[in-house]
């Protein structure tokens, strides 16, 4: 296409973007909303997605030590633990360790226990290869001699992992639906400006144009309105989050579970918006010029 002509088609969509006037405000008001919308819910679904998965890494099972167990059964047993299959790696905690967790992480009133009343048992934590392996490994440990109890974080992190899924299936959805609404209202301004200028392009076809120059302005107008409407979301998301990651990045660190850090992650959810945005409108006028435009 020779630039002069792509020139006319850039000319012709801003023109049309300004004589439908409050249909043009409609439109790209509701590619706002929907884009913003949008961005909040992937924003979450990535990030949801992202901890589901430092989840799934950090499940280990918790093998229990019968107590009053001398040390060299105790080597015996981290021996034996470190070559069940599906292992990685094998860490010990003593009964006095796993009571301080308990009294950082609940309150000094657990300090009561301390000493010769300390409840608890020595614990090995092992890690395995992938989630899907914990349970074979709790259950082969606990078959093993001084094993009080093998335990795992599998069943809380199934749960987890299905409500991840439902969340995940329901944003997208959602965002589905959102985006079709877009669509629609775009092509109904589109149809508008086809049949405000029925008459030209009725003349343009007499002298010859063929059927992409008669589109391509439409075509460019769609994407115009979705890219402007992507403007406010792009700019609300990238500050909510900022918001957002400052509020509970620190904290979820100290648990080991992170969101996704500002840069790249925010360039490529405006790009997605951006690229979101002139899709829909682009596919707005093309319902438009299949519905209402004969050429």
């Amino acid at each position: 296409m020779k630039t002069s002509v792509m020139k006319r088609h850039l000319s012709d969509s801003f023109k049309s973007l300004r004589r439908n006037g409050w249909m043009t405000v409609a439109a790209v008001s509701a590619v706002t909303v929907t884009l913003l919308l949008v961005g909040i819910v992937l924003a979450m679904i990535f990030n949801v997605n992202r901890v589901s998965q430092q989840v799934e890494n950090d499940v280990q099972v918790r093998v229990a030590v019968n107590r009053n167990v001398s040390q060299a059964k105790k080597d015996t047993l981290q021996k034996q633990l470190k070559s069940l299959p599906d292992v990685t790696q094998v860490k010990y905690r003593s009964r006095s360790q796993e009571l301080n967790g308990i009294i950082s992480g609940y309150g000094k009133q657990w300090q009561m226990f301390r000493g010769d009343d300390n409840p608890l048992n020595d614990v090995f934590l092992v890690k395995t290869s992938s989630a899907h392996a914990t349970m074979s490994v709790a259950k082969h440990a606990e078959k093993l001699a001084n094993v009080s109890e093998a335990s795992y974080g599998g069943k809380t992190a199934r749960k987890l992992f299905r409500y991840v899924n439902t969340l995940r299936n329901w944003g997208l959805a959602f965002t589905i639906m959102l985006l079709l609404v877009a669509v629609f209202l775009i092509s109904n301004t589109i149809r508008i400006t086809i049949l405000s200028r029925s008459a030209e392009i009725g003349v343009m076809r007499l002298v010859g144009a063929t059927n992409w120059y008669i589109r391509w302005p439409f075509l460019l107008e769609g994407a115009w309105t979705g890219l402007l409407g992507a403007v406010v979301p792009v700019v609300v998301v990238d500050l909510g989050y900022n918001f957002v990651y400052h509020s509970m990045n620190m904290a979820q660190v100290g648990n080991g579970y992170s969101l996704y850090p500002q840069l790249p992650f925010l360039f490529w959810m405006d790009v997605l918006l951006a690229g979101i945005g002139v899709v829909i409108g682009a596919v707005g006028a093309v319902v438009s010029m299949r519905r209402f435009l004969k050429v």
